[in-house]
């Protein structure tokens, strides 16, 4: 039996639980005990590595040696092999396993990890996000310490502005702007909130960076609230988060019992809480205003602005919104200082940003990387290229109110200017990968479906604009597009863009307009030559039995209309008139004998 010590980090992020990382770590555990090396083995969880797509994940010291795509049966051959006789399982190795320490103690050093720089993100995948002990061995609160005892208000709101810091929701605003408004506000009362309320299809930025970390939340937040005069600060996060939602709860009851909240922090005379309010799940109460009525227990819809929030916010009083990105920067600014951080990025851009990469792409997850990356850079680089040997198509950044970007734009600098020049927005962070399997009149469809749903209905342009645009686009996939459609969708998307009430409805078109103006010949086909170039459209799909077939009679016997026919070891033939277009005689022919057409 090893004498050797090892200490093992268990993945406990959303991504690696659902993949049954508990169970995992139960049955590791269990294997221990029966290999007696409890003594040897010291146990810690942490939050996501961003690597959502490899777990379960183990990372073993020394060494860090890192374990993915784990199964239960994998635990006894880790121990054994592993842990008793010091021999690494190979097979289970990631390869992106040699990490390095940029910041505190952030992974580099490999095709993943190399090429990002975490800051934000930086204590994700390190500390446990339950023990406020980890958070401060990694200089948590010091940030804190620092401003109460040495820095005045207005001192702090300079080193934000001097960062160059623009907020991360999406809008790009500059922060330090936003605070020093809110701040020369004469009131008494004022709110600090963070917006937790992502809800864009495939993003989990803020999710995971919650899960991961939620104490350096808590501190920027504490610190803003010290910045502009504020006592109260509310969490806004969705009810769909529960893991995100209960290591925010736990994090609040540590950082109070330890005196980082409530009265007289740190024996200073400022006194400041956060408590935490639980959304719906409502799409547009990402939209400030809206999540502001949504705190005060009204239905969530955008109103006018001016007045904005800094001037007349939650119940009329100022108010400080910043999203989960945003305020996890806060701490390092003030450690670091503004000189350091505005070093990072392009002219315009400072820092860093959080992307939450998916879609057809090798590696999915969570990655940050420095202002004026490119977009080929994400995807071909920290994202490892399109899998299965497929062709990269576009990417759409911004979620569902970006744009989609064809490989002419691959080189294009990720910044807030660059990005809007080529016709997209960077958003809270969405990165959706799309290869050349699929359909961009789908894809918009897609989005604006997504946004048409998603719309509060309160102003005309968002509400009837965006339910005409979906129309239309129904009509174009099901093949009864009409010759002018695409010049309606042009003029629909610009009338909303211009009339729209808030973000939502004012960005709702741009998926729409960024295919037209990138894949206009994919909508000519669907619309002229009812053809879909991806097969993606079955309303346009056409099931064709190839001479290659051998008449084993497979898709006949799957088709559940009949309507395939042929005598065995004969060509068969579909009939089209008959032909729901379900694919199942596509899916059951092993000789590739059946074509889309």
């Amino acid at each position: 039996m090893s004498d050797k010590q090892y200490k093992l980090t268990f993945c406990d992020g959303s991504g690696c639980l659902k993949n049954q990382a508990r169970e995992f770590r139960r049955v590791f555990e269990e294997e221990l005990q029966r290999q007696q090396l409890q003594q040897n083995v010291q146990m810690h969880l942490s939050g996501c590595l961003g690597m959502c797509g490899k777990g379960p994940i183990l990372i073993v010291n020394p060494g860090y040696i890192m374990y993915g795509h784990l199964r239960l049966e994998d635990a006894s051959e880790i121990v054994r092999e592993h842990l008793v006789n010091g021999r690494p399982v190979s097979r289970l190795i990631i390869q992106e396993d040699h990490l390095y320490n940029r910041f505190f103690r952030i992974f580099g050093d490999s095709e993943f990890f190399g090429r990002q720089m975490r800051i934000a993100l930086r204590n994700c995948g390190v500390i446990d996000p339950e023990k406020i002990d980890d958070y401060l061995a990694m200089r948590g609160y010091e940030a804190l310490a620092k401003v109460l005892t040495e820095m005045t208000p207005q001192q702090v709101i300079e080193e934000v502005k001097k960062s160059g810091l623009r907020g991360r929701g999406g809008a790009g605003f500059p922060t330090g702007l936003k605070w020093e408004y809110t701040a020369k506000q004469s009131d008494p009362e004022k709110y600090v909130i963070c917006n937790a309320d992502e809800g864009d299809p495939g993003a989990f930025m803020d999710r995971s960076a919650i899960e991961g970390d939620p104490h350096t939340v808590l501190e920027g937040m504490i610190i803003g609230g010290y910045a502009i005069g504020s006592r109260q600060g509310i969490i806004y996060i969705r009810a769909e988060y529960p893991l995100a939602v209960q290591r925010l709860k736990k994090a609040i009851e540590d950082a109070r019992r330890e005196g980082f909240l409530g009265e007289r922090i740190l024996g200073t005379d400022f006194s400041f809480d956060i408590r935490i309010c639980l959304g719906a799940g409502a799409f547009v109460c990402g939209e400030e205003t809206a999540l502001i009525y949504s705190i005060e227990g009204a239905r969530g819809m955008p109103r006018p602005r001016p007045p904005y929030p800094s001037v007349s916010g939650l119940f009329g009083k100022p108010t400080l919104i910043n999203n989960v990105e945003t305020w996890a920067n806060i701490p390092v600014i003030i450690i670091d200082g503004a000189d350091w951080f505005s070093r990072i990025g392009t002219a315009t851009s400072k820092g860093t940003k959080v992307f939450a990469l998916a879609g057809k792409v090798r590696n999915t997850g969570l990655v940050e990387t420095p202002m004026g990356t490119t977009l080929r850079d994400i995807v071909f680089g920290i994202g490892g290229g399109i899998p299965n040997g497929k062709k990269f198509k576009a990417v759409q950044t911004g979620g569902p109110s970006g744009g989609c970007l064809p490989e002419q734009y691959l080189d294009t600098q990720i910044d807030y200017e660059s990005l809007a020049k080529a016709g997209s927005i960077m958003g809270s962070g969405g990165m959706i990968v799309i290869d050349e399997d699929s359909c961009m009149v789908r894809m918009a469809r897609f989005f604006v479906e997504f946004t048409q749903d998603e719309s509060c209905g309160k102003c005309t342009p968002c509400r009837e604009g965006t339910k005409r645009m979906l129309e239309i686009l129904t009509r174009i996939t099901r093949g009864q597009g009409r010759p002018g459609d695409i010049e309606k969708l042009e003029r629909l998307g610009t009338m909303i863009q211009k009339a729209s009430l808030c973000g939502l409805g004012q960005s709702a078109p741009n998926p729409v307009l960024s295919t037209l103006r990138n894949f206009r010949e994919e909508y000519e086909e669907h619309i002229h030559q009812k053809k879909c170039r991806s097969h993606e459209c079955t309303a346009l799909l056409t099931y064709v039995v190839q001479d290659n077939c051998v008449g084993c009679g497979a898709c006949k016997r799957v088709c559940p209309v009949n309507a395939v026919s042929g005598n065995r070891k004969e060509k068969h033939t579909i009939d089209p008139k008959l032909c729901i277009k379900c694919g199942q005689c596509y899916d059951a022919c092993k000789f590739n004998a059946i074509a889309k057409v």
